[in-house]
């Protein structure tokens, strides 16, 4: 008898589960979205929106990916020939730098070896060397190479400039630590496939007030992603165009369950499940890609040299029911990854340690089957409440 999987596990650093209530909620009828019913609804959403990004800024939400606020924030408070700096030290930093040159940005490059954090010394050698520089844009958590880069030391860079710290935090708003107004970020990114428990679709962006005048002079061109137009619909409940919106209804109960359990206590349960997942790999023996920073929201590590990662994963997959991530750009197929964020618990961190050890063995790697779970799981019962007495 061959076993076949019965049920399917999504441990990826997007899309995340959804949990069952955020999937009735957008399986609610549909409303108009020029109605006070939805109004009210956005409005709750605006206000725990600006509680997870610890801001007093207006979120706005887009019809969009984490791409298209990345976007946004280039078109919105930059004019073509601004030098800015690009910190690309994965596949996502790549995309600032892309995005950039789209749009007629000078920029320069600072590159990162992949599975390292930018050094704060860096960028601001980069700084002192332009000091025209209009824009420092940079990943919190690089989700492609699982590193965490120091925001906070860089925007005590920015804070004195007249240069816009610009951070996609897509796995790291609702993950870790980013208080926006409190470290002084000008932009702000995420989206709604990580940590907010919801399918793609959404992207949420806030700006300063130095982002907001910065806005009301850049000449790059836009429409869609214009968000002055989208900062004005949203002070009178609405939305510039129309809203994906049983994505917001999800979003709504999606936000009040983050903000029962409290930003502190997510990021607390956050960093454990990533503590066990980096125990169970260590014990495994297999190599991490970001060992100095590794990110709260992920974790990479390298197929051993026998196993060809991309069969690995798609073993994992089609035999066993579990989806993991793998590499990207000049890591796939070498490098596979487990998320730790948003609706993903302990035995989801069990389930995807297990079918790894299951998977190793069956490609014939010298793998000790439970050795890796035991790892997570002592991380884990250390964190258990104590037992009744």
């Amino acid at each position: 008898m061959t076993l076949r999987p019965l049920k399917s596990y999504l441990v990826t650093p997007g899309p995340t589960p959804v949990p069952d209530d955020v999937r009735s909620a957008m399986a609610a009828p549909a409303i108009h979205h020029r109605t006070p019913e939805f109004s009210e609804v956005l409005g709750r959403v605006r206000e725990r929106l600006r509680a997870v990004f610890e801001t007093g800024q207006e979120v706005l939400t887009l019809a969009a990916s984490g791409t298209g606020a990345m976007e946004a924030a280039v078109s919105n408070c930059f004019s073509p020939g601004d030098a800015v700096v690009c910190v690309n030290g994965g596949k996502f930093g790549e995309r600032w730098v892309e995005i950039a040159r789209a749009y007629g940005l000078d920029v320069v490059e600072l590159v990162v070896e992949w599975g390292r954090a930018v050094d704060p010394g860096e960028v601001e050698r980069a700084l002192r060397a332009r000091p025209e520089v209009r824009g420092v844009l940079m990943q919190a958590s690089e989700t492609s190479t699982t590193v965490l880069h120091p925001v906070e030391p860089i925007a005590r860079l920015t804070r004195d400039r007249d240069t816009l710290l610009v951070v996609d935090g897509i796995t790291a708003v609702g993950v870790t630590e980013l208080p926006m107004d409190r470290w002084g970020i000008d932009v702000l990114i995420s989206g709604s496939q990580k940590a907010f428990m919801l399918p793609p679709g959404l992207a949420f962006i806030a700006l300063s007030e130095r982002a907001w005048r910065a806005a009301a002079t850049a000449r790059c061109p836009r429409y869609y992603f214009d968000l002055r137009r989208e900062r004005e619909s949203a002070a009178k409940g609405s939305t510039a165009y129309t809203p994906a919106i049983s994505l917001v209804m999800g979003l709504d109960r999606a936000l009040e369950r983050m903000l029962a359990e409290g930003l502190p206590a997510l990021f607390a349960r956050q960093e454990v499940l990533a503590r066990a997942t980096r125990a169970a790999v260590e014990a495994l023996g297999l190599e991490r890609l970001a060992r100095e920073a590794p990110s709260p929201a992920v974790t990479g590590f390298f197929a051993p040299p026998a196993v060809p990662g991309g069969a690995l994963q798609r073993y994992l997959r089609d035999a066993l029911g579990v989806e993991v991530a793998g590499g990207q750009g000049r890591l796939k197929g070498k490098l596979l990854r487990l998320a730790h964020l948003g609706f993903i618990g302990p035995f989801d961190v069990v389930t995807g340690v297990a079918a790894v050890e299951m998977g190793l063995a069956r490609f014939g790697a010298d793998v000790a089957l439970g050795r890796g779970v035991g790892a997570a799981q002592r991380v884990l019962a250390d964190a258990l409440p104590p037992a009744p007495a």
